[in-house]
C-alpha cells in the first residue's frame, strides 16, 4: 500500500522500525478511507506524531518540521482534518493550550500535569483502564437519552510527588 513512502525520509527526521511504519500505514489507510489525499506535509506530521511519546502542540509540531518547507498554517489545517476524521485525540493543557496525540482505535492515554514542573506524565495502564470504562458507561447512558456522536476531554492536574 506505502510502497512508495519511505518512513525514514529526512520530512520529519524519524528512524525506520517496524512499529513506525505499521502505525505510519494504519494513519495512511485512515486518511484514504476518509477521502483524504496522503501528501508530503500530512506524512510529516504523522511521523512527528508518531515520533512523540507524548501529546504536542501545534508549535511542538510545527517545530519537529523545521527542516521541512511545512509552514505552521499547514500544520494547523492538517491537524484540523486530522481530528475532523479522529485519527488525533485533542486535551487542553493547564494554559488552554491544544495538544494532540494519535487516535488509531487504541484505547485512550490519560495523562496528569504536574501544576508546578508543567511535565506531562501518563496515568498507568491500570487506573487508565479503568477510566475508560467509566467514561465507556458514561457514553452509553447519554446514547439511550438520545445524544449521537459523543466525545470527551479528560484532564488531571495536580503537584508530582516528587515535588512534595
Amino acid at each position: 500500500m506505502l510502497a512508495s513512502i519511505q518512513t525514514n525520509d529526512s520530512v520529519a527526521n524519524v528512524k525506520a522500525g517496524a512499529k513506525v511504519t505499521d502505525t505510519l500505514e494504519a494513519a495512511c489507510a485512515q486518511l484514504k478511507a476518509s477521502g483524504l489525499r496522503i501528501t508530503r506535509p500530512r506524512l510529516a506530521i504523522l511521523e512527528a506524531l508518531i515520533a512523540r511519546s507524548e501529546p504536542a502542540s501545534i508549535e511542538q509540531i510545527h517545530e519537529m518540521l523545521r527542516s521541512t518547507k511545512c509552514d505552521l498554517v499547514t500544520v494547523y489545517r492538517c491537524m484540523s482534518a486530522f481530528e475532523d476524521i479522529q485519527l488525533v485525540r485533542r486535551a487542553f493543557f493547564l494554559n488552554g493550550t491544544c495538544l494532540y496525540a494519535l487516535n488509531l482505535g487504541r484505547p485512550a492515554r490519560y495523562h496528569v500535569v504536574c501544576k508546578q514542573t508543567r511535565r506531562i506524565e501518563e496515568i498507568d495502564p491500570a487506573t487508565a483502564a479503568e477510566l475508560a470504562r467509566a467514561l465507556q458507561q458514561v457514553e452509553e447512558r447519554l446514547r439511550a437519552q438520545g445524544y449521537a456522536d459523543i466525545s470527551h476531554m479528560v484532564e488531571f492536574v495536580g503537584t508530582s510527588p516528587s515535588k512534595l
